[in-house]
């Protein structure tokens, strides 16, 4: 694993080894910042579930201006600590070590994002609660872009009902990314 592009192009990352993590391939990676590339230069970035830290290393890499890592597992943040200090992105970076909704909750008031990864545990529901949350929080912009990168059989029926649109979606052979933005009637609310 390593990252694809930018200032810390081809510098390998740690990864977590074990049954629990499935990181995001390096193909997948390219795919999902091809799509992403114009909204990445200056932008906050929330990378939640984030495992080794790779998206959101990447998106530090092509230009983001700050990065947040939230993640529950001590070993994988220790994993995105080391990954954080290797690629020289201390200033520009904070991991939090705590379940998401707390995390998410911590960051009120504090921050807003451009850009909203989230790569959770694969039919756990938990997409569901962070969406909703993420529709009442003030962490989102007018236009903040929401990708969930989850299995393909996961439910998103729900969607509009919260508060979002689903602007595209992109699949592959086992998974898929999911990209979200506020429905247009929430933008003018908002």
């Amino acid at each position: 694993m390593r990252i694809i592009a930018g200032t810390a192009r081809s510098l390998p990352l740690k990864t977590i080894e074990g049954p629990d993590t499935r990181p995001t391939t390096d193909r997948i990676k390219e795919t999902l910042f091809n799509i992403l590339q114009n909204g990445i230069p200056g932008a906050y970035f929330l990378d939640l579930f984030a495992g080794s830290g790779q998206i959101g290393l990447e998106a530090l890499s092509r230009g983001a201006a700050y990065s947040v890592f939230i993640e529950n597992s001590r070993k994988a943040a220790k994993c995105i600590e080391d990954n954080i200090t290797f690629t020289k992105f201390t200033k520009n970076s904070r991991l939090l070590t705590t379940d998401v909704l707390t995390g998410m909750m911590s960051l009120e008031g504090k921050y807003t994002f451009d850009v909203i990864f989230m790569d959770p545990p694969y039919r756990q529901g938990l997409e569901k609660d962070v969406l909703t949350y993420l529709s009442r929080s003030g962490l989102l912009k007018e236009d903040s872009r929401i990708i969930v990168e989850a299995s393909q059989d996961t439910d998103f029926s729900y969607v509009n009902s919260i508060g979002f649109r689903i602007d595209r979606i992109k699949k592959y052979k086992t998974n898929m990314h999911l990209f979200l933005q506020r429905a247009q009637e929430q933008q003018k609310e908002g």
